[in-house]
């Protein structure tokens, strides 16, 4: 077989290009994190417009499916923009102003609840001649509460290094305030001109990639929007539908933070698998400071809930339209979890069904007029 320049021009480079990425690993990793920080407000951007996208596309369709008047046409998108926004902010309001005044409660009450759980372990400790009557003395003598309370003035007043902490805590929220306003700019940008955007990174890919490679980019991206956009509807719905059911049973039994505990336990659900769990382990340590015993009728219900969850709700609305079998969703959860912690759990589902499903087509044998056909 004949080479011809071209080719051994493009051998050469991507050895030098392997050589340098080997020899100089540490400063490419750390210009590509530099890079990666920098453009975080457009990730963050792109994320928050794709999630908007699916509310803002919702009320165009539905409030605006049938006007033809020009004059309303025209204000459809930026209107059904701010609809959007203002749904995301009354959940996460409504999240916070459920879950945040119990929850300090649920806290004040371990505070106060720890003094006698001091006494008690003195208590316990008196009973055995081993502990020196000097210790226990000593313990019996601790004014717990005064000492908590200290505790609590030296931690949220920051006494220590005040400076140092101030400049810091200035530097983050001002690093933070300044990367929301850009994601902020960006997502509203991207949600207005989504077309034009999508036009150009089209046009882009016909230019540098060949009919059948683009056929191709363009399926993969159509089975990951799919996914995608199938998974967090579906999880979002099977959150609420698992927070109501958690509130009203919890009402039924008349166990205590109800509303905080449904609330936790539906924005836990989000994360598949073991989200609801993680909810429920905080509400049940929150019962377990008021009463033991409507703490364990607080699991077993929740375990009840999870069972009918599991079984019957989650591939309902959200199993069914993922296609992805039970031992996958847990596979991608776990490794997802593992690589990029709660994040990952998040984008580990709909990643792993948009690859079961590429697979899938593939060993099927999924021909390019099949390709085409998915594609409309």
């Amino acid at each position: 077989m004949k080479l011809e320049w071209k080719t051994c021009a493009k051998i050469a480079v991507s050895i030098f290009a392997l050589y340098l990425a080997i020899t100089y690993w540490k400063a490419a990793a750390g210009f590509i994190g530099t890079v990666i920080g920098a453009a975080s407000p457009l990730v963050i951007g792109c994320a928050a417009a794709y999630v908007l996208n699916l509310l803002m596309t919702f009320y165009e369709k539905h409030f605006f499916g049938k006007v033809k008047n020009q004059k309303v046409i025209k204000a459809k998108r930026p209107v059904c923009m701010i609809l959007a926004f203002i749904t995301l902010l009354a959940v996460i309001a409504l999240v916070i102003g459920l879950v945040l005044p119990e929850f300090i409660s649920a806290i004040m009450i371990v505070v106060d609840y720890i003094p006698d759980a001091a006494n008690w372990v003195v208590e316990q400790l008196e009973k055995f001649e081993y502990v020196p009557q000097d210790i226990i003395d000593m313990i019996t003598s601790i004014d717990w509460k005064s000492q908590i309370e200290k505790i609590v003035s030296v931690v949220t007043s920051g006494v220590s290094d005040v400076m140092g902490v101030v400049i810091s805590t200035v530097s983050t929220v001002v690093g933070g305030i300044v990367t929301a306003f850009l994601s902020i700019i960006f997502t509203i940008y991207i949600l207005l001109d989504k077309e034009k955007l999508g036009s150009q990174a089209d046009r882009i890919a016909k230019k540098y990639l060949n009919e059948k490679l683009y056929g191709k980019f363009r399926y993969v991206l159509s089975v990951l929007n799919n996914c995608f956009s199938k998974y967090i509807i579906g999880q979002c719905t099977e959150a609420v539908i698992l927070g109501c059911l958690c509130t009203v049973g919890m009402w039924i039994l008349g166990l205590p933070y109800a509303t905080m505990i449904g609330a936790l336990v539906a924005f836990t659900a989000l994360i598949p698998v073991a989200g609801a769990f993680i909810g429920g382990a905080v509400g049940a340590f929150m019962i377990l400071m008021v009463n033991p015993l409507q703490a364990l009728i607080f699991v077993v219900y929740l375990v009840v809930l999870q069972q009918l969850e599991g079984n019957i709700i989650y591939p309902k609305v959200v199993g069914s339209s993922m296609g992805l079998p039970a031992i996958w969703v847990l596979a991608a959860v776990t490794i997802g979890g593992g690589v990029m912690g709660v994040l990952g759990m998040l984008v580990g589902v709909p990643i792993a069904a948009a690859i079961y499903v590429i697979v899938k087509n593939d060993v099927n044998g999924l021909t390019e007029e099949k390709i085409k056909a998915a594609l409309e």
